[in-house]
């Protein structure tokens, strides 16, 4: 079987005024982290103030062996001791292989779709976004006065893609499909 990777979706749920104190923990952590065995990257969804209060990690390992490793191990478990005073809901995540954290909301439990479905569902968000962002994303470049290249232009366009597809598109299609994604 190929390694495909492995991701964890981390969520934290801040007391409010909170904040400062979790971004410092948040600089003693993500160093640790990205010293692990197999880390490739990490992302910080950060809240929108004085409207949401919840911290959104997602962590990629090369394999879920690592990802594992790290998330059990003595120096996380310290660090998130630590932290546990700033939280209104315990240290939550999911741990998934591949994009299968795509295909998993809170209440799926650990039921991930079968593959041909996966791809199906993948393709018929991303074509429509890789069709609309640049129409978007482009003319809102050059009127920022950024020239055009196309090796910045696909990283911005990519980069929205992405956010989307992760952020907004697929937590509702896949609630919206669930019935036959899941069958």
């Amino acid at each position: 079987m190929e390694n495909q990777g492995a991701s964890v979706v981390i969520t934290h749920h801040i007391l409010d005024g909170k904040e400062q104190e979790y971004e410092k923990w948040l600089d003693k952590i993500v160093p640790i982290t990205k010293h692990s065995n197999g880390f490739i990257d990490l992302q910080i969804v950060r809240p929108i103030p004085h409207l949401t209060f919840v911290y959104t990690v997602i962590i990629r390992f090369d394999t879920i062996e690592n990802l594992k490793y790290w998330m059990e191990s003595e120096d996380r478990k310290v660090l998130i001791k630590k932290a546990n005073p700033l939280f209104r809901k315990n240290d939550n995540y999911q741990i998934k292989s591949g994009l299968d954290f795509l295909f998993n909301g809170e209440n799926e439990g650990n039921k991930v779709p079968v593959r041909w479905k996966q791809f199906l569902v993948t393709w018929s968000a991303i074509y429509p976004l890789s069709l609309l962002i640049p129409l978007l994303a482009l003319p809102f470049l050059r009127f920022l006065k950024i020239p055009a290249y196309h090796y910045f232009d696909a990283l911005v366009i990519s980069g929205f893609i992405v956010f989307l597809m992760v952020f907004v598109v697929m937590p509702n299609y896949t609630k919206l499909i669930k019935k036959w994604l899941y069958k």
